[in-house]
């Protein structure tokens, strides 16, 4: 099996080669990049199998270098490496074809296991990002069972019910909701309840596909039909014959494409791009999107006959914040995960630790909660997750706000906000640094420069929990 080829993009030149040395240690086969500009000179002669990008870079950023991954080399993945307090981003960055983020401080142990899921995954084996999975098989079904956990507040009851309802029929569903709110999972679980749980599920990101590639991975080409097309290509309509065809983030599909999916809907036939027979598919749809689609038939970026279409059952899925009964639910099933991964025997949270997850507000969602508990158990050193294995702007909770003196005028309130981003930068580094010192306060009070008894005080007015 060929060596896998990895991109390290990071400005900062001791990260490039203590990640070159350690992933080459791993088998991989790395290049390192300080800047944009170097990384695309690089992706032209070469092809990679992973880059590994920080957010900010000296001449660009990570949306940026996503962008002219995914047109250029759309079956390459992408890693975001990030601050915690970035997580938001970095969601939104996924939302848009990367495949996963890591927040700094890096650990080897969770960085490889973030990479081998990377390169194993369906997307990097191919251009085109299309992922696969075959139903049928009890050993199969087993391990893919233990992918997903069903909540007991009320929303999943609900959910799990709605599920059971729709998953026999053959109606379209549409699932809403936030990113890495379990929207794929939810695909499977409709698909594995179905009649067609013997059969193909392939799912496709919309949003990672590059506009002019969508149509081929979508419905296939023939040999000639355009420039690099070598050879006759099945579509994912093809591969995903008498099983379920799951596309998320639809919304980003150009209006052409969605002349084209309207048509297959329609008459349940495809036809490759450059070809002239049309082609019978039997599949069940099962759509996912977290923008509202009735407002983009009023800004005219969907077709409202195509909503009609697919939204002939609909699921929304809340977010995280909003169905906090499930946390401690959700979070031990991701240390079951994380245990299984990383060899280790983690039992669950110690009490403080677990009211911080229960007050955070999990912008990322599910993928956000599972990133901070795998985090957590390859920090943790025995049975229980303590206060010090969570990130450190977890524990900070909403930002303190900056006292009011009584002032009114323009000038007081230009003052006020001037000491309210001061007072932001402030916090921030101080908690970059209890994390980089493993909240060894006396440590972190020599490197900020500050006695301790300061440090303390700074902590108390930012409300710091530390």
């Amino acid at each position: 099996m060929a060596t896998s080829n990895i991109l390290v993009l990071d400005d900062d030149q001791d990260i490039c080669t203590l990640l070159s040395r350690y992933l080459t240690k791993s088998g991989y086969t790395v290049a390192t990049a300080g800047r944009g500009s170097l990384a695309k000179e690089l992706m032209t002669g070469q092809r990679f199998d992973l880059v590994l990008c920080d957010h900010r870079l000296p001449d660009t950023d990570a949306p940026k270098m996503l962008e002219h991954i995914r047109s250029t080399s759309p079956g390459t993945q992408v890693i975001i490496i990030t601050g915690y307090s970035e997580v938001r981003l970095a969601v939104e960055l996924m939302r848009k074809g990367a495949f996963d983020y890591i927040a700094k401080p890096l650990y080897p142990d969770e960085l490889l296991m973030r990479v081998q899921d990377a390169l194993a995954s369906p997307g990097a084996e191919e251009a085109g990002t299309v992922k696969r999975a075959t139903g049928g098989g009890t050993a199969g079904r087993a391990g893919a069972d233990s992918e997903y956990v069903d909540g007991t507040g009320p929303s999943s009851i609900n959910i799990a019910k709605h599920i059971a309802l729709v998953a026999p029929t053959d109606m379209s569903v549409l699932i809403t909701g936030e990113t890495g709110t379990g929207k794929e999972f939810v695909a499977k679980r409709i698909h594995r309840q179905s009649a067609r749980s013997s059969a193909p599920f392939v799912a496709v990101d919309c949003g990672a596909l590059p506009k002019d590639l969508a149509g081929s991975e979508l419905f296939g080409h023939t040999k000639g039909a355009f420039t690099g097309a070598v050879n006759d290509k099945p579509g994912s309509f093809e591969q995903a014959h008498g099983g379920t065809l799951f596309l998320d983030e639809i919304g980003n599909l150009t209006y052409d494409n969605q002349v084209k999916l309207l048509r297959v809907l329609q008459e349940r036939k495809i036809r490759r791009i450059g070809g002239t027979k049309d082609i019978d598919v039997d599949v069940r749809l099962i759509i996912a999107t977290n923008e509202d689609l009735q407002k983009a038939v009023i800004d005219g970026r969907f077709r409202e006959d195509l909503l009609h279409r697919i939204q002939e059952f609909t699921i929304h899925l809340l977010p995280l914040r909003e169905r906090r009964e499930d946390i401690e639910r959700f979070a031990m099933h991701f240390i079951a995960q994380a245990n299984v991964r990383l060899d280790r025997s983690v039992g669950g949270f110690e009490e403080a630790a677990l009211q911080h997850l229960l007050r955070h507000s999990w912008t990322g969602n599910l993928r956000e909660l599972g990133n901070v508990v795998k985090r957590a158990v390859l920090l943790s050193t025995g049975r229980l997750i303590g206060v010090d294995c969570l990130p450190a702007m977890m524990l900070a909770g909403p930002s303190a706000s900056v006292p009011s003196s009584g002032g009114t005028g323009p000038a007081h309130r230009s003052e006020e906000g001037l000491r309210g981003v001061a007072q932001q930068a402030e916090r921030e580094a101080i908690l970059s640094a209890l994390e980089r010192n493993g909240f060894n306060k006396s440590k972190t009070a020599e490197q900020l420069n500050i006695d301790r008894k300061t440090l303390y005080n700074k902590l108390r007015s930012f409300g710091l929990e530390v």
